[in-house]
């Protein structure tokens, strides 16, 4: 019997997937010569969560002033550094929201940030924001900000990131077997979204290779859906391991396992990193900040605006 390796990738999704379609929200009058600095918004989690991410944001400072906020849109953190980039002599901020999703917190971002009056509704996957829109206002920071709403699952920086891990774990990519995992979604429809864009994720994987790639969603806050999709997943991995493969879980989160050493409690696996660290992610946040700085029309410090 041929030995083949079957590869678990994780993927963390919290929203609707993000079309990309519009790299900068609507930041008012430009003008070029007015010194730029870089917010990075990122969920925040332990201090060894927060401590990756901080490596990957690190090269930037060497460019332009940067701060990092932590955080679903915490109007604190925001102000924080936003207040700190303004120290430096900033008029101009491009916002890197670092999310799986480019819809996650959107809403609540660009209200706070003042690119929006319209109230922001709560954040649909499961997980509760700091603030309600009844309790929450607009930041009054007195800079011109811009930000985008394409997320790390839409770019390449996140494939080239899957793909060195998948690599990671198998010699032989022919003969073996990949299951993305994704947060999912609690309505079918949005649930779709997901799997649509897990499905462009899965192309990249199957390029690398690596011929069975299937993708499935745990839909992880809403208990009854949750419960169906383990019983998939689990069938799966227990059928894959059953021809002698072995199991290898890639979490598709910016860092950390998350929940799925529970989902596979009992079952064979090794697991591996999510994203986090990787320095295609420090140029993911690099090439996202230079987008929105051109299309905002603003002097680029990072590279010339095509």
């Amino acid at each position: 019997m041929v030995k083949r390796t079957l590869i678990v990738v994780t993927v963390l999704v919290v929203a609707g997937c993000a079309s990309a379609s519009r790299e900068s929200v609507d930041a008012g009058p430009t003008s070029n010569g007015d010194p730029v600095g870089l917010l990075v918004m990122a969920h925040g989690g332990s201090a060894e969560w927060n401590e990756t991410v901080a490596a990957v944001v690190e090269p930037l400072r060497d460019e332009l002033p940067t701060a990092v906020a932590f955080g679903m849109a915490d109007p604190r953190t925001l102000e924080i550094g936003l207040d700190s980039l303004r120290s430096t002599g900033v008029t101009r901020v491009a916002v890197v929201r670092m999310f799986i999703s480019g819809q996650s917190f959107l809403e609540q971002a660009v209200f706070l940030l003042g690119l929006s009056e319209e109230d922001p509704t709560p954040d649909k996957h499961g997980e509760s924001d700091s603030s309600s829109s009844s309790e929450i206002e607009a930041i009054n920071h007195g800079l011109v900000v811009a930000t985008h709403d394409g997320g790390l699952m839409d770019s390449r920086e996140a494939r080239v990131v899957l793909t060195d891990r998948v690599r990671s774990r198998s010699q032989r990519p022919e003969n073996a077997s990949v299951l993305l995992i994704a947060h999912g979604m609690g309505d079918d429809g949005q649930n779709d979204i997901v799997v649509q864009a897990m499905e462009a994720v899965a192309v990249s994987v199957r390029k690398a290779g690596f011929e069975s790639v299937h993708v499935a969603t745990l839909r992880e806050d809403w208990p009854e859906k949750r419960a169906a999709a383990e019983r998939r997943i689990r069938d799966y991995v227990g059928s894959e391991s059953e021809t002698g493969r072995q199991v290898i879980v890639v979490p598709m989160r910016l860092s950390g396992f998350g929940p799925y050493a529970e989902v596979l409690v009992g079952m064979e696996y090794t697991p591996t990193e999510g994203l986090l660290p990787h320095p295609a992610i420090s140029e993911w946040i690099r090439n996202t900040a230079s987008r929105v700085i051109c299309q905002a029309g603003w002097d680029n410090p990072l590279e010339a605006c095509g």
